[in-house]
């Protein structure tokens, strides 16, 4: 699969609206469109690549730009675009040194953005978090008072019934993999080296109410590729797959393998455990990635793992057919039995922008989507629940969402529980919110 939008002698992800924007915006009180529900106070922020310098090797290593918006009192207060300003950024910092050192304070923080303990961090898998203040600054590179050693995966996972934030790191040299856990006030109370077979791209995992659940897939680091300044992973056909679980508060000889057919996967939706003893896993599954080239994407489609630890062994079930990619549950049900999803995707096969956002009924299996017309392209829909105690799809779907006929971009908010419907607001932007990868609602 080729990806969409290629112009002549560049690459896609140079092109259209992946092509970066340079101009830092701050915009106040903007126009509405429907109305704003004033139960929403807080910040949308969205994370994604944004070469200061115009040029990247991959969509994924261009420098990390944040775009948000603020909405209180039923208005749109601000939109405003930031650099996060990394030391690779200022610096031109590395994080291989010639002589092999790594810097784990270098980083091109482009990948996700999330609040936990007060604190905002922008994210990458290679590096420490990055620290922002609350309208988008940089702080500077955060290693959580000097005990985070390892870098940070972009998806960690905040436990909505205990508060904590679990994470792990991964390298291209030992330890593989790292677990760790921060406590609610943000302490980083657990380190755990987890032990794996080679050095793989573990992008994301999962957490279930007693397991965590990681993914051991056939994507490994490529040294020639790194010294070529690319992409430096690639499929590997002899690596095998398999998902490795441990009991939350366990340790890596407490991790239990179970073989998969090979496959990868970058997002999970959720997990939890069944009332049956397995642990469930819905995913966005790749049949492989990146075999021959790393601007190459077969689609991805929701899949369920079941896993059984009294045989040892792991039922696939394809849950759908659609090509999706960033699935995203209400915050609320993280390690528990979700009802509902949503994700990004099309229905128009390999090669086409992800022009819809879907709704998942897993209990039902049926799915809404909502289109946001020709021309118009969402990013990743992110839930926000109307309450506290709201229902599960009780509340609003929001995302960015680019218009190919004007060259611009808006905010839209989706009623999750009519959500093929008319957008319940749509704020228009003034400028341009490149295509992006992940962000989070974060409350006041």
């Amino acid at each position: 699969m080729s990806a969409p939008g290629v112009v002549a002698d560049r690459p896609f992800h140079l092109s259209g609206n992946y092509a970066p924007v340079f101009e830092e915006v701050t915009a106040h009180d903007l126009p509405v469109e429907g109305g704003i529900p004033p139960e929403l106070r807080g910040r949308y922020l969205r994370n994604g690549p944004n070469p200061k310098d115009g040029a990247s090797p991959h969509w994924f290593l261009g420098d990390g730009m944040i775009h948000g918006v603020e909405l209180d009192g039923g208005r749109a207060r601000w939109y405003r675009n930031r650099w996060v300003r990394s030391r690779t950024f200022t610096e031109n910092a590395q994080m291989v040194s010639p002589t092999g050192d790594v810097d784990l304070t270098a980083g091109i923080a482009n990948t996700h953005v999330v609040g936990h303990a007060g604190r905002i961090f922008a994210l990458v898998e290679i590096a420490f978090p990055t620290e922002l203040t609350r309208d988008l600054e940089t702080i500077g590179p955060y290693d959580f008072d000097g005990r985070l050693r390892t870098p940070m995966t972009a998806h960690p996972k905040i436990c909505p019934r205990s508060g904590e934030m679990h994470f792990f790191g991964y390298s291209f040299m030992p330890p593989f993999l790292t677990y760790h856990c921060v406590d609610p006030g943000g302490v980083l109370v657990k380190s755990e080296v987890i032990d794996v077979r080679g050095p793989t791209m573990i992008h994301d995992f999962a957490i279930t109410d007693c397991h965590v659940v990681f993914m051991d897939l056939p994507v490994c680091f490529d040294l020639a590729r790194a010294e070529a300044g690319t992409m430096p992973y690639r499929w590997d056909d002899d690596y095998g797959a398999r998902l490795g679980i441990m009991p939350r508060g366990g340790a890596s000889g407490d991790v239990r393998w179970f073989e998969i057919e090979p496959c990868y996967v970058f997002h999970p939706l959720n997990a939890y455990d069944a009332d049956d003893g397995r642990i469930v896993v819905d995913v966005a599954r790749y049949p492989s990635l990146w075999r021959d080239s790393t601007a190459a994407f077969e689609p991805a489609c929701l899949h369920r793992w079941s896993v059984d630890p009294g045989d040892g062994r792991v039922t696939e079930t394809a849950l759908d057919d659609l090509a999706i990619e960033f699935p995203r549950v209400d915050e609320r049900r993280v390690g528990t039995r979700h009802r509902y999803g949503y994700a990004a995707c099309n229905r128009e096969g390999v090669g086409a922008e992800m022009r819809s956002l879907v709704k998942y009924d897993l209990s039902t299996r049926r799915s809404e989507l909502h289109d946001f017309g020709a021309g118009r392209v969402p990013g990743e829909g992110v839930f926000v629940p109307a309450a506290a105690h709201a229902g599960e799809d009780e509340g609003w779907v929001m995302t960015y969402v680019y218009d190919h006929g004007r060259d611009g971009s808006d905010f839209v908010v989706l009623d999750a529980s009519n959500f093929s419907g008319k957008p319940v607001a749509t704020v228009r932007l003034p400028q341009r919110v490149p295509y992006g990868f992940h962000g989070s609602w974060i409350a006041d």
